[in-house]
């Protein structure tokens, strides 16, 4: 009995691509899927940097592959894709993570700005889901994750154009898994809260930024990478196979929270 529900995480002989495998959540997540079994394509505009991820994993016993991909670029995405399939034969699990934000008020975004954000993270997300469900929709199963944000769901000054994107990632993810769902195809979203990476990094480093963060959380900390992650294989794996066009939060409670009261004080 215990193997069965075992094996419902179990990801060995699955193929797998993450798009953003150089750092952060998509680094945390391609080790997490290599050390459930998946055989892993790690892609991201730093090269070296997924191949150091592949090279990881490989030295950990897994199997895995790093190239350079940029995720705002529809012939390099569906490159990475195709790289996948020759690789393992498929692409059972498709994960995107990559964004960029820059933090202003609207009034003081130029175009150019605005359209940096919207092509990475926005249409840079849409040409990954377009690939990978066609080729998931071929051989007739799969499951893409891609990354919102808490952001996604709420937002605070200088955050308007990132927040968009990641609202529209939402609305986009539920469309595409009602399209998909009859050929077996699954579609998610994860919704990270505050957590520690390469692109939070400067305001974690802000003392009085990282303690208001911090104290704004069921937990009052931050989260690691891996904690998402954990996230990715669940929506990766067979024990999710009910779940479609859903976005699992993972924000130690952000959103759910409308400040404190300590009866004690």
């Amino acid at each position: 009995m215990t193997n069965r529900y075992r094996a419902l995480f179990d990801l060995t002989g699955k193929s797998a691509l993450v798009m953003g495998a150089a750092s952060g959540i998509g680094e945390a997540t391609a080790r997490m899927l290599a050390g459930l079994g998946a055989q892993v394509v790690c892609a991201d505009l730093d090269g070296a940097g997924a191949k150091a991820t592949a090279e990881s994993i490989v030295a950990e016993g897994g199997t895995a592959q790093g190239l350079a991909a940029d995720l705002g670029s529809h012939e390099q995405v569906t490159e990475a894709v195709q790289t996948t399939v020759r690789a393992y034969g498929g692409l059972d699990i498709g994960v995107t993570t990559p964004g960029i934000n820059i933090r202003k008020r609207l009034s003081a975004y130029s175009e150019d700005e605005f359209d940096r954000i919207v092509g990475l993270n926005l249409k840079g997300t849409f040409f990954f889901l377009q690939d990978a469900a066609a080729v998931m929709a071929e051989q007739g199963g799969g499951s893409i994750i891609a990354c919102s944000s808490m952001r996604g769901l709420m937002v605070e000054p200088g955050l308007g154009v990132y927040a968009s994107t990641k609202a529209a990632i939402l609305q986009m993810v539920r469309g595409l898994a009602t399209e998909v769902g009859p050929r077996g195809v699954r579609v998610n979203t994860i919704a990270p809260g505050v957590i520690d990476t390469p692109l939070t990094r400067p305001l974690r480093d802000d003392v009085r930024t990282r303690d208001a963060y911090s104290a704004h959380t069921a937990f009052g900390r931050w989260g690691s990478a891996d904690e998402v992650a954990s996230a990715v294989a669940f929506l990766a794996s067979d024990a999710a196979s009910y779940v479609t066009g859903e976005n699992l939060v993972v924000d130690a409670g952000w959103t759910v929270m409308d400040g404190r009261f300590d009866p004690g004080r």
